[in-house]
């Protein structure tokens, strides 16, 4: 979908601004009854899992693969899950109440950067914004309860960060539009570094933590989150 660059870069902010939308939403911990809370956290983390799938099986391996060979491919894939994986262990070796915040960002950068790349290529940006916002909703709840749980800031400030970080959306898409559109070999390899990453981190950080004993919500979350993306590649 070829969209002026304006849109664009208000796609790329809405999208950040899922982040402060998902600490908002995780702010009210106090909803009754008890299994109603735990249900909608639950569903949260596995709307997000579904949306960020989906990104990686519609969007980031699809067009991250059209410029590369089955080798560099690979390699690109490898290396996201491998430096996922390291800055997993780093973060948790030092205790850092940010691990949630890091692998957030982590994502949103470069598929950010992906989205200005594919509006200078005439790409669809408005399905990759999509699902970086649906992701982004998740992630943000993930990292503000992480974050005040250990006592970081001040619930206000947590969340006025969160909204400020959703400023790097449009700065990381003006890059891609104006510098690494005429790199598609590059951008190739960020979406598929990207997607390595993230498939990485629903393995690791959200799927093991949406089962809960005799639910059946959260799965389905999980399938409403990937039927987002592949609703929005469908009308493309």
């Amino acid at each position: 979908m070829d969209l002026p660059l304006i849109n664009v870069l208000l796609i790329a902010l809405l999208a950040g601004l899922a982040m402060p939308a998902g600490a908002l939403l995780a702010k009210n911990d106090h909803i009754q009854p008890r299994w109603l809370e735990e249900e909608l956290r639950h569903g949260v983390m596995a709307l997000g899992a579904g949306a960020l799938i989906s990104a990686v099986a519609l969007v980031l391996v699809p067009e991250g693969t059209a410029h590369h060979t089955a080798a560099s491919g690979a390699a690109c894939f490898l290396a996201g899950a491998l430096s996922f994986m390291a800055l997993d262990r780093y973060l948790a070796a030092h205790h850092t109440p940010a691990s949630q915040l890091a692998a957030m960002l982590a994502d949103f950068i470069p598929e950010s950067l992906a989205l200005g790349t594919a509006a200078a290529m005439s790409g669809n940006t408005l399905l990759i914004g999509i699902l970086i916002g649906v992701q982004n909703l998740p992630e943000g709840f993930n990292a503000y309860r992480e974050m005040q749980q250990a006592g970081a800031a001040r619930p206000r400030y947590l969340i006025v960060r969160f909204a400020l970080l959703a400023l790097l959306g449009p700065a990381m898409a003006l890059i891609g539009y104006f510098v690494l559109a005429a790199y598609p070999v590059v951008i190739g390899g960020i979406m598929l570094f990207a997607a390595g990453g993230i498939l990485y981190s629903v393995f690791q950080d959200i799927a093991p933590n949406v089962r809960m004993d005799n639910s059946w919500l959260p799965p389905l979350g999980a399938v409403l989150g990937f039927l987002i993306g592949m609703t929005g590649y469908m009308l493309n």
